[in-house]
């Protein structure tokens, strides 16, 4: 499989590991667009949230769970953060593996596209 994600999770390509487990695996985004820019992923390829079953869909409660988790490590959980997922290449979704992106930091815009 060609996914850069599916290869950081084997360890093939380096990263800056923050948190991992069975399930899902966090690191920093290596193109951040704020201060804390980090990414958490299923360890299991999902290309795309569209592509999430009925069966996985604990992974979400599970990749937010981790996200607050690391938003209070950085010490923004009280600042406040955003959560997003990117679906699909007009969504925004540049890497065909589920991702959410934990972003904060800074004031971050109320704009949304």
């Amino acid at each position: 499989m060609d996914c850069v994600f599916c290869k950081i999770v084997a360890g093939e390509i380096p990263s800056h590991i923050l948190y991992q487990d069975e399930e899902v695996i966090a690191f920093r985004n290596i193109n951040p667009v704020a201060p804390i820019h980090l990414l958490i992923i299923p360890r299991k390829h999902i290309s795309s949230l569209v592509q999430l079953s009925e069966a996985e869909s604990s992974l979400i409660g599970k990749m937010v769970n981790t996200a607050n988790q690391l938003a209070k490590e950085a010490s923004i959980a009280e600042s406040g953060y955003r959560l997003v997922i990117n679906c699909g290449a007009q969504g925004g979704q540049s890497v065909p593996h589920l991702h959410l992106h934990l972003l904060g930091g800074r004031w971050l815009s109320t704009a949304l596209g």
